[in-house]
C-alpha cells in the first residue's frame, strides 16, 4: 500500500484501522478469520492476498490441511455460482437455448 501511504495517507491509515479492528480475536478467533480471508482471496483471485492470509493463518495456528479445506470451500462456492446463474431468467438457461435452437434465432448477437 505504499502508493496510498504517499498519496492518500489518511485513507491508508483508515484501511489499517479497519484491518486491525477485524483481524483480532472476537466472536471468531483470528485463525478462523484468516481462513475466511483465504477463501475470500481465492474468490477475488488475489494471489498476493492468498499468500499473505495463508502466512497469517499459519502464524495464528492453522494447519496446511485447514488452509486446503478453506480453499476447497471457495472452490465449491465458485463452482456452485456457475450452476446457479443458469436459472437467472426464471427458466433454466438450457431450455432457452433449446427454444432458440428450434426457432433458429438468437436474442441478439447470432442473427444472420
Amino acid at each position: 500500500m505504499s502508493f496510498l501511504n504517499e498519496i492518500l495517507p489518511e485513507t491508508a491509515e483508515a484501511f489499517r484501522q479497519v484491518r486491525n479492528s477485524i483481524f483480532k480475536d472476537g466472536f471468531l478467533n483470528l485463525k478462523t478469520k484468516e481462513l475466511i480471508a483465504i477463501a475470500s482471496s481465492v474468490l477475488m483471485r488475489c494471489q498476493f492476498c492468498v499468500d499473505t492470509h495463508s502466512q497469517r493463518a499459519i502464524t495464528a495456528g492453522a494447519t496446511k490441511e485447514e488452509i486446503a479445506e478453506a480453499i476447497s470451500v471457495a472452490m465449491f462456492v465458485a463452482a456452485g455460482s456457475q450452476i446457479g446463474w443458469t436459472n437467472i431468467y426464471g427458466e433454466n438457461i438450457y431450455k432457452i437455448f433449446e427454444k432458440n435452437k428450434e426457432e433458429k434465432d438468437c436474442c441478439c448477437c447470432c442473427k444472420d
